[in-house]
């Protein structure tokens, strides 16, 4: 379904020292450093897989998530999703995906949620009969219906975010990126949501690309893993595998712990690969 091979992407970032003289400084004779945030990433991912991409803070997840999107283009390499190439073929591209970015909304702040939907059905041009099946299924399965008639500002974190994963499914995509959808829930609501992504893998097939720093949305949603560090791919296998690699004894890490390897928990398994790999 998926295939990248070999993007590469770089930024220019403009630096400069505190300090008002500094800033006029800046002005006149700007300090530019280029910053590669993606050199020569590689990989497949089959129709149906549910694919955890991780990484720290700058390693490349969301670069890559924008050029798979559509929203970025690469300086080189080759981006292909069931044939189409995103930022080239954008329009057809975007009606057969959905994207859930937790910091980001697609719901109209001050407009009751149903009418967000609503106006998605219309940018998406969704049939009425599927819109009212798609609509009625999701209202069930994420337990919407007690407040599709308040405006999005007055939502709490966990409603919103179970919003936006319905608004993200209402053109019913056969892919579904991601991006930390549950960043600031509660345990009832990561628990919600993980159950209703599940779901939608299982019963519809559909694919699912997750971008997570939360372990244990991955340990509950994604038996395969795509590890990215300092913009080059680390690790693409069996998440099992590379936990039982954290924990095993004899394995270089930079982790410093009491407790023995076997015993670490997630997080500490996970710090313990950053860490082996130099990318903490």
């Amino acid at each position: 379904m998926i295939t990248v091979d070999n993007l590469r992407k770089s930024y220019l970032a403009r630096r400069r020292s505190s300090g008002p003289g500094q800033a006029l400084l800046s002005l006149v004779k700007p300090n530019r450093e280029r910053i590669e945030a993606l050199k020569g990433v590689s990989f497949s991912i089959e129709e149906g897989e549910v694919v955890g991409y991780i990484g720290p803070n700058g390693a490349g997840k969301s670069t890559t998530i924008k050029i798979m999107c559509g929203i970025l283009e690469p300086d080189s390499g080759a981006c292909l999703i069931k044939g189409r190439v995103p930022w080239k073929d954008r329009k057809t591209h975007v009606a057969g995906i959905g994207v859930v970015f937790g910091q980001r909304s697609q719901l109209w702040w001050d407009v009751p949620v149903l009418d967000s939907f609503e106006l998605l059905r219309d940018i998406y041009k969704v049939p009425g009969k599927d819109y009212a099946e798609s609509l009625e299924e999701l209202v069930a399965a994420l337990d919407l219906s007690s407040f599709l008639d308040m405006p999005a500002r007055s939502l709490s974190l966990g409603q919103r975010m179970r919003c936006e994963m319905a608004a993200s499914l209402l053109h019913r995509p056969d892919l579904l990126f991601l991006d930390e959808p549950t960043i600031g829930l509660d345990a009832v609501s990561k628990l919600a949501v993980r159950a209703f992504i599940e779901r939608m893998n299982r019963e519809r097939g559909v694919t699912v690309i997750l971008t997570t720093h939360d372990v244990h949305d991955i340990e509950a949603l994604a038996k395969r893993v795509i590890l990215i560090g300092k913009g080059e791919i680390l690790y693409d296998g069996a998440f099992d595998a590379l936990m039982s690699r954290a924990r095993d004894p004899s394995s270089a890490s930079a982790l410093q712990s009491e407790a023995p390897r076997a015993s670490l928990n997630l997080e500490e398994a996970m710090a313990a690969v950053y860490g082996e790999m130099g990318i903490a």
